[in-house]
């Protein structure tokens, strides 16, 4: 099982809805998405509203750690006012240093949603874990270890049917013309040898990272980030930068010299996913959809890849 961990910015989420009809139906006992809000926005309600329609199984955080939305008894409201009678989600809960665990606890019975399992994100480690995790007094469905915030051995104390492991396997530059120089980077092997490892499932921050930003700015470099598999099956990410990078004009431009690189590159690979049809529509009409778009595509590949990988 693949469970995408995104953050719950606009076009991340409209990534999500978007891929409801030919990805994410389709792959309903293959991807799992683990989505942590950062905003209380009409595109977070409706997002979850269109997973419970369509039966997908998701993961809601309620205590993000990122963003601006620190509010857990109305990410709670959220959620019930939007799956209905709807059970097939968890109630995601990020373990952390400084976590009040009976402030979590009391707001879940207040808002009577005893029969939801938990998933629980494992970005910190407790000598007392399995007391801890006794004190919420229902189902862990899903034990998401952070690798690279936990030991190696961590996991190995939880059941073996609940693990899920997550890291972060974008290699994130500083600025985006350093991608200019990269070319592509290795990404991740961990659909092909998760199980092997004693895990049941897989998660990361996609093509995107796990580093988050609340603000935008202009860019002086466009980048496009296209998750691809290699001839071993190993998933890799191939970098399409705009080469006028000397200042932020022209943003639309810039766009077009990375959009010009991609669908070369697509045309002699073969590559093909849900998001190259935009790519193309785009390339065919001059377009430039905003930065937000170009992350959502970036997702939308990335989940599409592993759908066929796994």
């Amino acid at each position: 099982m693949y469970q995408p961990y995104i953050r719950g910015k606009q076009f991340e989420l409209i990534g999500i809805k978007e891929l409801i009809p030919d990805v994410l139906i389709k792959n309903k006992d293959k991807i799992s998405p683990i989505i942590e809000p950062v905003k209380d926005s009409s595109t977070l309600k409706t997002t979850i509203n269109s997973l419970a329609n369509n039966g997908i199984n998701f993961t809601l955080i309620i205590n993000p750690q990122v963003g601006t939305f620190t509010d857990t008894n109305r990410i709670l409201t959220i959620l019930k006012e939007n799956v209905g009678n709807y059970t097939n989600f968890q109630i995601g809960i990020i373990f952390h240093e400084n976590i009040d665990h009976k402030n979590i606890i009391d707001l879940l019975g207040n808002n009577n949603l005893t029969r939801i399992s938990l998933s629980i994100i494992h970005n910190t480690m407790f000598d007392n874990i399995h007391e801890i995790l006794a004190s919420y007094g229902r189902e862990i469905k899903y034990n998401v270890v952070n690798l690279s915030l936990t030991s190696k051995r961590y996991f190995r104390i939880f059941e073996k049917k609940t693990l899920v492991e997550l890291d972060d396997y974008f290699n994130a530059q500083t600025k985006n013309s350093d991608y200019l120089k990269i070319g592509e980077s290795n990404f991740s092997e961990e659909h092909l040898y998760y199980k092997d490892e004693g895990f049941i499932g897989f998660s990361d921050y996609l093509s995107i990272g796990e580093e988050y930003s609340e603000s935008g700015f202009l860019p002086f470099a466009v980048a496009i980030h296209l998750s691809y598999k290699d001839t071993s099956s190993r998933i890799k990410i191939r970098h399409f930068v705009s080469d006028s990078n000397n200042d932020n004009s022209d943003i639309g431009g810039k766009f077009a010299e990375a959009l010009e690189k991609l669908i070369k590159w697509c045309d002699e690979t073969k590559h093909d996913s849900i998001a190259i049809h935009t790519f193309r529509e785009y390339y065919v009409k001059g377009h430039f959809p905003g930065l937000g778009t170009l992350k959502k595509l970036s997702l939308m590949n990335h989940i599409d890849l592993v759908s066929k990988l796994i």
